[in-house]
């Protein structure tokens, strides 16, 4: 009896211990290395003067970019205030591609009316000016990993803002004028810790202005330069109130003109706001309904595939079992439909080694968008990781290699594909280069890509098959392989066409994509889409007695990279691209995206 109280009275201590021990909850979080914000002592400025004495905010120039040419180019392509000395930034395989940071000037503390420099435009510098503003570019400029953006007002009376990434380098004026916008006011939001004296950016945002935001050009008028460099400062601090968007000046704008003098200006504030809300305004999201839509979209396309696909096996099944219990032996050898080609399926088709070379590029291209995507959705690719997808994605494209070259044949076939899109992209690639545009891809990083893409496809060997010749009977006319093959296509693009006009925006807009679960989901949805039409249009056509199914498989759902070439000329109608040669780059770059898509 005391041995069964002592094992009873020993078991509920366990499960005493058991149950406190699950109601431990140990966390760890961690930042991605090269994502994680700096700790900055910030000297803030208000009315009771400074409260903190801090360091340094270093501010990085990225690009100026336009929506209308897609040609990026180096911030100090223009005449922009330059540094005595200009430092490139580390950089990543992404960041190599056209997207470097370059340094730029230095905010201290919160400051009303700080002059940076003074530059007088000749023909060349007011030129380029002028070519900018026409082309809508914007300057772009990065803080602790943090993009520069332009709170812009709804309108309509709606309290809600919009967040533009950069700032337009100027507006157009009156009378066909161009007037630049050389006064910027910034605002650089922190969140401080408690304990310490240390904060932390979560936010850069700026407010450009044509008007005279400080008197220099008064000044201008009648005084040398140099004194206006040097007695501007204190004259601001004295006679010119802050009245929280700009600084309150009745004069009118200043057109970019040649032997024009005109000095750069800008105001730095600081803000506390919540260290949670770090990248709400770069990821904000108003439009689920529309993705959730997309998806239960694609998903009735999916069942409705799925209910055709499980018809046909269990109604052919179904029949195989009644003909092997019911017919005689002679009976059972008349064979109908699918069965009259069982022994011509395997037939190697035309052109197969070129086949090999597609499916091994599809191989490759799945792979790499799978692995992204599982990577994406984890958050190592977020958009605080500067070029970290990009990276990625060059990075697996590479090693994916190998499983492409496991599904692929020959080593001269398969360098068909690569051939190809490289040579494509090296033309695009020469036609940046002769704008002059630092979007270019520098040859010593493309150089080491196609050596190392390029040979590791060639690992697996050829397999043959015997040939056996059949004829095959006339075909109805919807079982034609190019109106099969066109239908096929329809419903795997309907599945993603939604997700996919958000893609292309996101890309050709500068705009921020981090919707990764939208897109996995869509993405498998897409695969099993292409999937099943596959099936059930490769079974229509064997019934009809037609064995050469190996093309027609391959293209039915590759199809689908037809109507995305085809929507890339509606999306051009909206980007307003003007110039041929960025014309070029976005019809080169979504034929290269339908390759992949094909494959």
């Amino acid at each position: 009896m005391d041995m069964e109280l002592r094992r009873i009275s020993e078991t509920s201590r366990s499960a005493i211990v058991l149950i406190l021990l699950l109601c431990v909850h140990v966390a760890h979080s961690f930042y991605l290395p090269g994502v994680a914000p700096q700790r900055n002592h910030i000297k803030i400025w208000g009315l009771l003067s400074d409260v903190l004495q801090g360091d340094e905010l270093k501010v990085k120039v990225n690009k100026l970019t336009s929506i209308k040419t897609q040609l990026p180019y180096s911030y100090y392509y223009a005449s922009f205030c330059q540094p005595k000395k200009i430092v490139d930034s580390t950089e990543n395989l992404g960041e190599v591609r056209g997207d470097g940071l370059k340094n730029s000037f230095k905010m201290r503390e919160a400051q009303m009316c700080n002059v940076l420099c003074q530059v007088t435009l000749d023909e060349k510098t007011a030129k380029a000016f002028k070519e900018k503003i026409d082309d809508e570019y914007r300057v772009n400029m990065i803080l602790d990993n943090l993009p520069l953006v332009n709170p812009v007002d709804r309108g309509l009376g709606s309290p809600d803002v919009v967040y533009q990434i950069g700032y337009h380098v100027g507006l157009k004026g009156q009378y066909e004028g161009k007037v630049l916008h050389f006064h910027l006011a910034f605002t650089v939001r922190y969140h401080r810790d408690v304990q310490t004296d240390s904060a932390r950016i979560v936010g850069f945002e700026v407010k450009p202005y044509r008007f005279v935001s400080c008197p220099q050009v008064e000044l201008s008028l009648v005084l040398p330069c140099s004194f206006v460099l040097i007695v501007l400062p204190l004259i601001c601090s004295i006679k010119h109130e802050y009245d929280g968007n700009a600084w309150v000046s009745s004069l009118t704008p200043q057109e970019v003109e040649p032997k024009k003098e005109i000095i750069f200006t800008y105001d730095v504030d600081f803000q506390a706001m919540k260290w949670a809300s770090r990248w709400d305004a770069y990821l904000l999201m108003n439009d689920n309904q529309i993705h959730w839509f997309s998806i239960v979209n694609s998903l009735m396309i999916v069942l409705f595939l799925s209910g055709m696909v499980a018809m046909i096996m269990l109604r052919t099944l179904y029949r195989d079992i009644s003909r092997y219990e019911l017919e005689t032996q002679e009976e059972a050898q008349e064979e109908t439909g699918w069965k009259l080609v069982h022994g011509d399926v395997f037939r190697i088709p035309t052109n197969s080694d070129l086949l090999c070379v597609y499916v091994g590029t599809g191989v490759q291209c799945l792979g790499m968008v799978f692995v992204t995507m599982i990577f994406a959705m984890l958050g190592f690719l977020s958009p605080s990781n500067r070029g970290g997808l990009m990276t990625a994605m060059l990075l697996l494209w590479v090693f994916m290699g190998l499983f492409a070259g496991y599904a692929s044949s020959r080593l001269y076939k398969i360098l068909l594909v690569p051939a190809v899109v490289s040579s494509i992209f090296f033309v695009l690639n020469a036609l940046i280069w002769g704008q002059k545009s630092s979007g270019a891809v520098p040859f010593g990083t493309m150089l080491p890509d196609l050596g190392i893409s390029v040979p590791l496809p060639a690992v697996d060997d050829p397999v043959k098959t015997n040939k056996i010749p059949r004829q095959i009977p006339e075909q109805a006319w919807y079982m034609n392989p190019v109106f099969s093959i066109l239908i096929g296509g329809i419903l795997p693009f309907g599945a993603v066409f939604i997700e996919l006009f958000f893609i292309l925006t996101s890309i050709w807009l500068n705009q921020f994509y981090y919707i990764f679960g939208f897109l996995f989901l869509v993405f498998v949805i897409l695969i099993v889409t292409c999937a099943e039409i596959t099936v059930v249009l490769c079974y229509f056509q064997l019934c009809s007695e037609d064995y050469l199914w190996w093309w027609r498989s391959y293209l039915t759902s590759g199809s689908s990279a037809l109507y995305l070439f085809l929507t890339a000329f509606y999306f051009h109608t909206k980007l307003q691209i003007t110039k041929l040669v960025s014309a070029m780059l976005y019809f080169g770059y979504m034929l290269i995206a339908s390759c992949a898509f094909l494959c």
